[in-house]
């Protein structure tokens, strides 16, 4: 078999297989432009006969679906931005700064990892009670600030930078905030856009913020407070069954982040190459 064949039956392969990954998504979204009771019957139709936009209103009048939006959108973007700023800095004093302690306390936070998070739930859920933090956006952000994850990650990044190129700025006279500020955290960009991103590897950043579902409905009482993941289990309890209305839901939960990953995906895979290399 020629080259030019190969590549001709590797391409119809990876395009039938990005068909079949897209294909549930945009029955998603086709669902919810039809009819209520429309996706029930069988077999269900792949595209709506008469579209309406009767399921997102519904949402938005009655629901108060902008409410947990606008909820998910103002915590997922402070855990996002505490996050990166707090694993930054520890990455950075992990990999470049020297005091005692360091190399054994590295290691038991990364003893750490071996956890499951649902482990450290309950006495997070105790300490935030004793704290008054419960049913506080405080509460929800607060445990999201920082992660053990994150801070290896951009330490290992952060292993690259030359040291002498920071003792060369301490000489001139440059402290450490403004070492970190100038020179750093530029190097550091594509790995912090990486980590924004890559929620699904451990980092509680904006994509993990916005997708929480579990601590959020532990530490929330108030359902005014909810976040859209937590406001949308709750509206399938009243309409499970009603097929379009949550895929209208789900639609609403799924754009936001799709958005922003489509916006960073060159610092993702230019991060995530980098990594690699430097490994």
């Amino acid at each position: 078999m020629s080259a030019r064949a190969t590549r001709v039956l590797l391409h119809v392969a990876l395009l039938s297989l990005a068909a079949l990954t897209l294909l549930p998504l945009l029955w998603m979204v086709a669902v919810s432009f039809m009819p209520a009771g429309t996706a029930s019957v069988f077999p269900p139709p792949l595209l709506p006969r008469h579209p309406t936009a009767a399921n997102y209103r519904l949402l938005f009048a009655t629901q108060g679906m902008g409410r947990y939006i606008a909820n998910s959108l103002w915590l997922a973007s402070l855990t996002a931005v505490l996050s990166l700023l707090f694993n930054s800095l520890a990455g950075f004093a992990f990999a470049k700064l020297r005091f005692r302690g360091r190399e054994a306390l590295l290691r038991t936070l990364l003893a750490a990892l071996v956890i499951p998070g649902q482990v450290a739930m309950l006495p997070l859920f105790l300490m935030m009670k004793w704290l008054g933090l419960v049913n506080t956006y405080t509460g929800v952000v607060l445990p999201a600030a920082a992660s053990i994850f994150g801070v290896f990650l951009v330490r290992q990044y952060a292993l690259s930078i030359p040291d002498e190129l920071l003792e060369a700025a301490r000489i001139d006279g440059a402290d450490e905030v403004r070492i970190f500020l100038r020179i750093v955290l530029p190097v550091l960009r594509p790995i912090l856009a990486t980590l924004a991103v890559a929620s699904f590897l451990g980092g509680f950043t904006f994509l993990g913020g916005w997708n929480d579902f579990l601590w959020p409905l532990i530490a929330l009482t108030d359902q005014r407070m909810y976040t859209l993941p937590v406001a949308l289990a709750a509206l399938s309890r009243e309409h499970g069954q009603d097929n379009e209305l949550m895929m209208a839901g789900a639609v609403l939960t799924v754009l936001p982040v799709l958005v922003l990953f489509l916006a960073l995906q060159r610092y993702y895979i230019r991060g995530i190459l980098t990594g690699s290399v430097k490994g």
